[in-house]
């Protein structure tokens, strides 16, 4: 008997420190490499300098004043600046990228990172084409990396809560209509950068304008709430209201999309009197009502009064980009297939926009399974 216990005792003293030891690698930051600096959001990862999560180990961004300029702001030493992603990677051996590129080159992103088992994170949308995301996903799947999109939307705790009400809580009846108001006046008018403005308004390295930049949030959350169920049909209309200031993209875009029993209506646009990202999710009895990322309103029914609420801000580890992504690498996140970061959801979101564009060239209706023959 006291063998037994000797033996038992040996078996904890020796386990626990393994314990103790997979939880301190799982808590190591993730090693990234930041590629291209030319996206204005960009400052979110760079003030992660001194951020247990993240260590940005290089950054690849061949304009020097541009990295200059950033360096002084966010406090990192030049010496991790390099010329090219290729070079920043194979110096710096990181576990992901970050692509702060235009959306045109997030294909060469993963091209070069999937072979070498790099997971890769890129600022929305995934890609500027059917073309350009099939390959992505071909490659992301075939090495085994992880292959996110980052939206500001997936962060707000107004959207959690009414797909909670929604779709968990059934609080409205099936979904009847989603309409989504996304924008801003203008990335010229709330003064973008020049680096950012350069591609942000080019129809190749961008795929487009209004329709791409703001459209892919309601495609995005839309693709979430109907559980990966493509549209049956897509329908687009586009304008050049600012010719003078846009005289390459389109400045207006809406887009509808029809499902079985439901209709998607994304209204994106850089015409907006002011930034909004809102959300409408009529159900057969009620509606819930996302009006920015905390303040909503709910009416479950006619009989009922509608009710204001805001919304809590959702868990640490999924209220931040980099600190989820750095999560699901690790394991200790598992993502769903339809998660509005997922490449799964986000296939279908740049077929959604592709499917746009084509309907707002020639005037007509996009049917799903005729133009994605299967």
């Amino acid at each position: 008997m006291l063998l037994r216990f000797l033996i038992a005792l040996f078996i904890i003293s020796t386990y626990t420190p393994a314990i103790a030891q997979s939880d301190t690698l799982k808590q190591k930051p993730l090693r990234v490499v930041v590629v291209g600096l030319v996206h204005d959001h960009v400052g979110g990862i760079l003030g992660y300098q001194n951020k247990k999560d993240i260590e940005v180990v290089g950054i690849a961004e061949n304009d020097h004043l541009l990295a200059e300029k950033y360096s002084k702001r966010y406090g990192y030493n030049m010496s991790i600046v390099y010329n090219t992603m290729e070079e920043a990677i194979e110096k710096t051996k990181p576990e992901a990228v970050l692509a702060f590129n235009n959306i045109y080159e997030h294909l060469r992103v993963v091209e070069y990172c999937a072979p070498r088992g790099i997971h890769v994170m890129v600022e929305k949308p995934l890609a500027v084409s059917n073309e350009h995301v099939t390959k992505m996903m071909a490659l992301a799947k075939k090495n085994n990396i992880y292959l996110l999109t980052n939206y500001e939307t997936t962060w707000y705790g107004s959207n959690a809560k009414a797909y909670q009400m929604v779709k968990e809580e059934k609080l409205i009846g099936d979904i009847r209509k989603i309409v989504f108001h996304t924008g801003h006046r203008g990335p010229v008018e709330i003064g973008c950068s020049p680096e950012f403005l350069h591609w942000l308004t080019d129809p190749v390295l961008n795929g487009g304008g209004a329709l791409t930049d703001f459209g892919c949030y309601g495609a995005d959350l839309a693709t979430w709430f109907m559980n990966g169920e493509t549209p049956l049909t897509v329908t687009a209309v586009t304008q050049q209201i600012k010719p003078d200031l846009y005289p390459k993209v389109d400045d207006e875009a809406t887009i509808i999309l029809t499902y079985k029993k439901t209709q998607v209506i994304i209204q994106a646009s850089w015409n907006w009197p002011f930034g909004r990202k809102d959300m409408q999710v009529y159900g057969k009895t009620g509606f819930v009502f996302c009006k920015d990322g905390t303040n909503m309103q709910i009416k479950e029914d006619e009989k009922k009064e509608a009710q204001t609420l805001t919304a809590s801000a959702l868990k640490n580890d999924r209220n931040d980009p980099f600190v989820y992504f750095a999560n699901v690498i690790r394991g200790n996140i598992k993502m769903n297939k339809y998660d509005l970061s997922s490449p799964e959801t986000n296939d279908i979101v740049v077929k959604i926009l592709d499917a746009a564009r084509q309907s707002a060239k020639t005037g007509m209706t996009i049917t799903w399974n005729e133009y994605y023959k299967k």
